[in-house]
């Protein structure tokens, strides 16, 4: 997920924490206190999206109580400590800064936003200490985008935006017999910016047309001029590939104006908010691309599902189950290593391969991404529902 916003102050201050931090996450000692081994969550838990943040932590604890109960490395408990980015890249970097210098953790779970993984994974590389992104699906998290090299301590346990935005172009072509299709993208996020690039391309390239491209910034509430716009060029589809935020707005107001062609996004949809933006009825006739769908049906995926609703008396979403995996992953890989020093964590993490987890299987290729299937969720009267699953 991705707001870039401010990167380039962001970049600069990580700069200059490099040499402070240097070692600092690494050491042997990092996050060690007797019996008990500290990793950090770095998490929306406020601002524009904190219902990313919230359900993450909800998995990360249920994660953790699974782990615990057998401990790791002979018995050893592993605690939590959280830091808030307050939906801000510039946040996640004094996060980051925090966990791994003076809380000494010797792995970190998230963020979500591409844009602060980015922007916080100068400073957790920089301190040898892995950070491993449940949703952050920009390429450049863990590629250097200058150098092509993989940056060494960032792993990611979700699928990557070419990826989402082709499947959600082939979905729309080759099912749903899309002809002409408008986009309408948050001009300030490099996640939306990416989905549509990918969607573009590939829907063109199948031999769709592309009738309008509109964009709107962060935090707008008013989109009917733009709507306007996108009625008059008569689209079969609208694609909206952003958070959940202004999308359920632009839902919103999309139906009040009498514009009925199937709206579609990415996982920024994923939230639990949405229905109560946009309204249940609003939203019919509107799908997202995926990781996750709780209606799995494999054994695994039903426990969890099961653990969660009587934890939280409801359904698990997208990030819940992949903050989940990402904490098991990080336990597996102490485990692999045989040690809680985080450098032999971050070596150990990049050989996994064959983990099941209820996100589906994890092996990491040489980009420390995972390849995985996606999936297509429908809403009906403001509940999710599995339409399709998309492999690789």
């Amino acid at each position: 997920m991705k707001r870039l916003t401010k990167l380039m102050s962001v970049f600069a201050a990580g700069a200059l924490f490099m040499g402070a931090l240097a070692g600092c996450g690494g050491s042997k000692d990092a996050g060690k206190a007797g019996d008990t081994i500290k990793v950090g969550a770095l998490l929306e838990m406020t601002g524009g999206s904190a219902s990313f943040g919230i359900s993450s932590k909800n998995g990360i604890d249920l994660a953790l109580k699974k782990i615990n109960e057998k401990g790791v490395l002979g018995g050893k408990k592993l605690s939590l400590v959280v830091a808030d980015t307050k939906s801000e890249a510039s946040e996640a970097t004094n996060g980051m800064q925090k966990l791994v210098s003076q809380d000494k953790v010797v792995a970190v779970i998230g963020p979500n936003q591409s844009s602060a993984v980015i922007a916080a994974g100068a400073i957790n590389n920089g301190s040898k200490v892995l950070g491993i992104t449940p949703m952050g699906t920009n390429p450049d998290v863990t590629v250097d985008p200058k150098t092509k090299k993989t940056k060494e301590y960032n792993f990611r346990a979700c699928f990557i935006d070419p990826f989402q935005g082709t499947v959600m172009a082939n979905y729309a072509f080759k099912d749903l017999k899309v002809k002409k299709a408008a986009i309408l993208v948050d001009n300030t996020s490099d996640y939306a910016k990416g989905l549509t690039q990918f969607f573009k391309e590939n829907f063109v390239k199948l031999g769709g047309e592309v009738v309008a491209e509109e964009a709107y910034l962060q935090k707008d509430t008013d989109f009917k001029a733009t709507l306007t716009k996108i009625k008059a060029a008569a689209p079969d589809f609208i694609y909206i590939p952003g958070y959940y935020q202004e999308v359920g707005l632009i839902v919103k107001q999309a139906r009040e104006m009498g514009i009925t062609v199937t709206m579609a996004g990415g996982d920024g949809w994923d939230s639990a908010k949405l229905p109560e933006i946009a309204g249940k009825a609003a939203l019919n006739n509107t799908i997202f691309s995926s990781l996750y769908s709780p209606d799995d049906a494999s054994d695994l995926n039903k426990s969890f599902v099961a653990e969660y609703k009587k934890a939280y008396n409801g359904n698990p979403d997208v990030f819940a189950a992949l903050a989940y995996d990402s904490t098991l992953l990080v336990a597996k890989a102490m485990e692999d290593a045989k040690s809680a020093e985080p450098a032999k964590i971050a070596a150990a993490m990049a050989k996994i391969a064959g983990f099941k987890g209820v996100s589906g299987e994890v092996t990491f290729n040489e980009q420390h991404n995972p390849i995985k299937s996606a999936v297509i969720i429908e809403h009906k009267d403001g509940v999710q529902t599995f339409k399709a699953k998309v492999n690789p």
